[in-house]
């Protein structure tokens, strides 16, 4: 594989927190293959099937089970690994979800964040901590144009709220323990409606759609006319990785946050993927039921602007939405129909696929000479 990031990350110690979910393992499979020694920390796998188990994350990473909810667990267990890197995805990551357990999607999502912050306080060497949040952190009064990053915080359901939560703590932390001559380093990455194979997360199209097709059943949208800036997952992980590279270098982006998304141009509805996901499947149907939903709030319209990223870290997406949708649809025929490549094989040849795409559209990650 093309190391684009000049060995950072090669025979270095990374934890990921959250590494059996859907964006964990696909950067833990990217960073194993960039020379990473990977460890892990998950409460469980999060569905069944997953991109985990089927993609074989098991067998290059060391994975720890462990809930981040518990201070003296998780303190204990990140300082005998002693990382170089921390990337901390480990949330409840649904919207409709957190209406209905609000609490654990706070104390997960804001407390647990918390309880990394204060572990990194007890960490006596040089690390480089990149927080994921989410897109949903901002205030969305659904306007026309992309989201900055010195835009308001916060959101009306708890998923969202608790995602403001945890940046507001992050920040106060950096501002209060974690100065730019210190030990340890930190930045945000904010990313969302993120798609790619290996999804089968409850309530979100992609997997809807997989899970409906490939038993012959039709597949119900609660919103058809919403739009989304889609994206493969491999976009914010280029994203994550180009910010840690640059801050492990470098102490000037400390404390920082970033959006990554595709253009803001590219905003296609529910309906418009689901239209191009059925090309490459047979007999698909779906159903309209937006006359019926009665539901909780969901947001119809959200945006990022990526500005900051393309300056600093010279980033930008690679696939459109048509490449996009292909490369999911792609992965997924790859397992239903029982390919001789392997899931993991397939996963590491898309990555590969997509790093050769920034190459040859001149695409300069940060430390990409």
């Amino acid at each position: 594989m093309l190391n684009q990031f000049n060995n950072v990350f090669k025979d270095k110690i990374v934890l990921i927190t959250g590494h059996t979910g859907f964006k964990g393992s696909w950067l833990s499979i990217w960073l194993t293959e960039l020379g990473a020694l990977v460890h892990g920390i998950s409460i469980d796998i999060p569905t069944e099937p997953s991109h985990f188990i089927t993609a074989n994350v098991i067998g290059i990473s060391k994975d720890i089970r462990l809930d981040i909810r518990h201070l003296n667990q998780l303190k204990d267990t990140v300082i005998e690994i002693q990382p170089d890197f921390v990337f901390h995805l480990a949330a409840q990551p649904l919207v409709r979800k957190s209406y209905n357990d609000p609490i654990d999607t706070w104390l997960t999502n804001t407390i647990g964040t918390i309880n990394l912050l204060e572990t990194l306080r007890s960490l006596q060497k040089k690390c480089t901590a990149i927080f994921i949040t989410s897109d949903k952190c901002y205030n969305n009064v659904e306007w026309e144009w992309g989201y900055r990053e010195t835009d308001e915080l916060g959101g009306p359901d708890p998923y969202s709220a608790s995602k403001g939560a945890a940046e507001i703590a992050i920040r106060s932390f950096v501002k209060s323990y974690f100065p730019k001559n210190g030990n340890i380093r930190i930045a945000v990455g904010r990313a969302g409606n993120v798609i790619g194979g290996g999804d089968w997360a409850e309530d979100r199209i992609v997997p809807d759609c997989i899970k409906a097709w490939s038993i012959g059943n039709a597949v119900d949208l609660r919103n058809p006319k919403a739009t989304r800036p889609w994206q493969h997952v491999l976009e914010p992980l280029s994203g994550y990785l180009s910010l840690a590279s640059k801050l492990y270098n470098s102490s000037d982006l400390h404390g920082e946050p970033f959006n990554f998304g595709p253009p803001t141009n590219q905003n296609q509805s529910v309906g418009e993927l689901v239209t191009l996901m059925s090309s490459y499947w047979d007999k698909v149907k779906w159903n309209d039921l937006s006359s019926q939903y009665d539901g909780p709030y969901e947001s119809a319209l959200l945006k990022l602007n990526c500005d900051k990223a393309v300056h600093h870290l010279k980033w930008r997406a690679v696939w459109g939405f048509e490449e996009t949708i292909k490369e999911t649809a792609l992965w997924y025929k790859n397992f239903y129909e029982k390919s001789e490549i392997s899931v993991s094989e397939f996963t590491i040849q898309q990555i590969n696929l997509y790093t050769n795409n920034a190459i040859n559209n001149k695409i300069q990650w940060a430390c990409q000479s």
